[in-house]
């Protein structure tokens, strides 16, 4: 079944996310750890990021899904006939990235909201949903995402920057944590973790012996289209595909060679400007 269930969907409107178990299959995601990891062009594209702690999360972020095995996860009816069903409307790609969080070295996440950023590039409504797709088993050991159920509620909230990362203002997210139940959205390689843009959500630091890599897919609502241009897409017809897409795709190394990475330091002023609304 390539959608969710009145259940399902009161559940996502009442927490602010939902996880689906085994969305891809273990092949599907074997395919999709095996570029990404021998992805030359994606490793001097990614960027790392000072979690104001010192430590550094590394990520690679591409605008438009393509055609090699990044943009038919993107692309796939399975996942994307589950976010229209969130958002109750067409859904564009927003953006897509991929999180490189190594052994040892991988920084942490603070507590945020995605719309924290997306308010910044003139997108009215918080209509807007991402969806982490665990490439690599996410534990409490290796820093797996944490989330404050039902905390979409609360509306945006405003954020600082701390390092080269944005960050919800922490008086009201620890009110928020006296309140709200934490997650630890612990996943199996192929689940994928369908979240709010308004939900706030952090990750630690990994100090385990073993990897963290997550692809994140962010959708935006067609009716939702931003009224000023950023370095995201405004709307862009997003061409659905066959799941059997993935499989197909994912073994034609010509084809997954073709992704287009953005430059995060250069075209992302999201974090930025909140820096320069604070002097």
């Amino acid at each position: 079944m390539k959608h969710f269930n009145s259940e399902e969907i009161s559940q996502y409107e009442r927490d602010g996310f939902i996880i689906v178990r085994g969305l891809f299959s273990e092949l599907e995601i074997n395919l999709l750890g095996q570029n990404a990891r021998t992805d030359n062009t994606m490793d001097k594209s990614s960027s790392s990021m000072d979690d104001g702690e010192g430590n550094a999360v590394r990520l690679a972020l591409w605008n438009h899904p393509g055609d090699g095995i990044y943009g038919m996860i993107a692309r796939c009816r399975k996942l994307v006939d589950r976010v229209e069903q969130i958002l109750d409307d067409e859904a564009y790609h927003y953006h897509s990235k991929m999180v490189l969080k190594d052994a040892k070295v991988g920084g942490a996440w603070a507590w945020h909201q995605d719309y924290g950023y997306w308010y910044q590039n003139g997108v009215l409504f918080p209509n807007l949903c991402s969806v982490m797709i665990a490439v690599d088993r996410a534990t409490k050991e290796n820093g797996c995402m944490q989330v404050l159920k039902g905390s979409h509620k609360l509306g945006r909230i405003n954020h600082v920057l701390s390092g080269d990362q944005a960050g919800a203002d922490l008086e009201r997210v620890e009110e928020a944590k006296k309140r709200l139940e934490l997650i630890h959205a612990e996943m199996d390689p192929g689940d994928a973790l369908f979240f709010h843009s308004n939900t706030l959500h952090a990750s630690a630091a990994n100090n385990s012996e073993y990897s963290r890599w997550a692809m994140i897919c962010c959708f935006n609502a067609a009716s939702n289209d931003p009224y000023m241009e950023s370095h995201h897409p405004r709307y862009t017809k997003l061409d659905k595909v066959d799941d059997e897409q993935i499989l197909l795709v994912g073994q034609d190394q010509a084809k997954n060679s073709r992704t287009s990475f953005a430059d995060l330091k250069v075209d992302d002023k999201s974090a930025s400007s909140l820096s320069e609304e604070q002097n």
